[in-house]
């Protein structure tokens, strides 16, 4: 009966929640953005580790170098569209977007090797290290989310299927290995 009375009230919040109206087309994805960053932020200071002072001066740095990132990306996105542009019309000047594409794609990893300098000012290496996993583990469970999945499940890179069962071999109900 107990599980019963579960499953009905699962199944209505699940009902209710999908019945909720979406709003303004772009107020949802704010929303959706700001959810994210705050799981993003939770997630990093609690798996690097952050005390409350090391994460006041860490996150205004982070800020930073994010608003950097997301200029650079928004260039390596604009140069990819016009060289894409260029190679389905035929017309353009291909090299000149080519190179102009792959700098903008060059500036936008030097960035990070440009401003790790910056993370070891504030934090140690090891955070500074953790921080990057921590960084490329969040980036690939919301890749895994957008997919259906419910992380990002490659063996080695967190999530699930994540740094267990490595080279162990699975065998079957009776014992009997595959």
């Amino acid at each position: 009966m107990k599980q019963l009375i579960s499953i009905l009230l699962t199944l209505s919040i699940s009902v209710a929640a999908l019945a909720q109206p979406q709003g303004a087309p772009g107020k949802g994805n704010k929303e959706n953005l700001d959810k994210i960053r705050a799981e993003k932020v939770a997630f990093i200071t609690t798996e690097v580790g952050l005390t409350p002072e090391e994460a006041q001066v860490f996150w205004p740095v982070y800020n930073e170098i994010e608003k950097q990132q997301k200029e650079l990306m928004q260039a390596e996105r604009k140069a990819y569209m016009a060289l894409c542009k260029a190679l389905d019309k035929g017309e353009g000047d291909t090299a000149a977007l080519l190179d102009a594409y792959l700098k903008a794609k060059s500036a936008n990893q030097n960035l990070h090797m440009a401003n790790s300098g910056k993370y070891l000012k504030v934090l140690s290496v090891e955070k500074v290290a953790r921080f990057y996993t921590c960084d490329e583990k969040f980036r690939r469970q919301q890749i895994g989310r957008l997919k259906g999945g419910h992380g990002g499940g490659r063996p080695g890179f967190g999530g699930p299927g994540g740094n267990h069962n490595r080279g162990e071999r699975k065998g079957d109900a009776k014992g009997n290995v595959k």
